[in-house]
């Protein structure tokens, strides 16, 4: 009875915080890139910059958050996670409006807001395994990725728009008000947690035992770095298409976050058909044949032209990859929350995260400076031509769970 039952009231509120923080931020998606290029005329390295440069530092001062989140009560750190990106993004508006916006302060903000995104992170994915019992981690994670792509189908379009009509940071200030809102759903929660013990000697400041556990499991070294790769050389597309589409074809704002938006759709599809693939197929085998897929689309993206070829080329390309991933990611999010032993989730999800925005930003700084030198089309493909490569690094065997593992150790004892 998991396809379609209730979670429960708590798990309902969590969804419904989830759902508005996410609608907000498709709302604003990709804000910054338009804000650089419309309001401050910046240019494709500029704007790669801009995204690398946060997400880098973001990810720096989130290091010590995932020791401090593993040994504190999660949904107090969600929500103070939620109240900072709240401020954080405020500033934005507020100093557009009195004339004194500048590309510095878009780097601040974007710094901040990537830390507390890799606090919120890694203090969710252990309270979302604390809350249900392991059976549900999978459709729970289905609904949040159909959430995710519900969102994204409806927020860039309506974005644009918003653009349109009300200014480039109108989307913004949406985002800000959402993460209040989370805020407010999670405490609707109630207090239910008790405080986390330690069981063994308190950790450095760092996330040294979160990445020692990640490389060391032979199942969850070789997907973190295809994921880290993956997400990764699709994300620095983002900024290139921005400067592509927006400045060099002449697409008009509401027509670039169409582009994005449509494609979901195969979002919501993926999503639904996750967990009867899982069960049909088994998730070790849906885990590896939709890495395979999500891996062969993006190649097309370097060949968008100006008008409305172009922008059917790209939704074809974005809703094959959109749903592919939106297969692969709640299969491969529940697949490492059950390969992570419960005392270390926070420490693994924080190295995880700030890995992989790291990677992220290292990745975008370069694909920018190679936008630099030869265009961003030819970026684009150079990345595209790399993803073909990835599906190397994903999981060649599968392996039982840690609780299995202890299981059969405690039996044979």
């Amino acid at each position: 009875m998991r396809g379609g039952q209730a979670l429960g009231r708590r798990f309902g509120w969590l969804w419904a915080a989830y759902s508005v923080s996410t609608l907000g931020t498709q709302l604003a998606f990709d804000a910054f890139s338009l804000i650089a290029v419309i309001v401050l005329h910046a240019g494709a390295t500029e704007v790669a910059l801009l995204k690398a440069a946060g997400l880098a530092v973001g990810a720096v001062v989130a290091v010590p958050l995932g020791p401090w989140v593993e040994f504190r009560r999660k949904r107090p750190v969600m929500m103070a996670m939620d109240l900072v990106r709240f401020g954080a993004l405020l500033t934005i508006p507020v100093a557009f409006a009195s004339g004194g916006l500048s590309f510095v302060q878009l780097l601040v903000v974007s710094i901040v807001v990537a830390a507390a995104d890799i606090g919120f992170l890694a203090a969710s994915g252990a309270y979302l395994k604390s809350l249900l019992p392991a059976q549900d981690l999978l459709t729970a994670n289905a609904r949040f990725e159909s959430t995710q792509w519900t969102a994204t189908v409806l927020g860039p379009p309506l974005g644009g728009a918003a653009i349109g009509v009300f200014g480039p940071v109108a989307t913004v200030l949406a985002d800000a008000v959402s993460y209040l809102l989370s805020a407010l759903g999670l405490r609707q929660i109630g207090e239910t947690e008790t405080h986390p013990s330690r069981t063994g000697p308190a950790p450095a400041g760092n996330l040294t035992e979160g990445w020692r556990y990640i490389l060391t499991h032979p199942l969850l070294r070789p997907l973190f770095f295809n994921v880290l790769l993956v997400n990764g050389l699709i994300m620095v597309a983002l900024p290139l298409l921005a400067v592509l589409m927006v400045g060099d074809l002449g697409f008009a704002p509401w027509q670039y976050g169409l582009a994005f938006s449509v494609p979901c759709l195969g979002g919501l599809l993926g999503s639904r058909l996750a967990r009867g693939l899982v069960t049909r197929y088994g998730q070790f085998r849906v885990l590896r044949a939709s890495g395979v897929l999500r891996a062969c689309w993006p190649l097309g993206l370097a060949f968008v032209g100006p008008g409305v070829p172009g922008l059917v080329l790209v939704m074809i390309v974005e809703l094959g990859v959109i749903t592919s991933c939106a297969v692969f990611n709640p299969v491969y999010v529940t697949y490492r929350l059950q390969q992570t032993d419960t005392g270390r989730v926070s420490r693994v999800l924080a190295a995880w995260s700030v890995t992989g925005k790291a990677t992220t930003a290292a990745l975008t700084a370069l694909w920018g400076l190679l936008a630099g030198l030869t265009g961003p089309r030819t970026a684009l493909a150079v990345a595209g031509v790399l993803l073909l490569a990835t599906p190397l690094l994903l999981p060649r065997r599968a392996a039982p769970s840690p609780e299995m593992a202890q299981l059969r150790t405690d039996s044979a004892a």
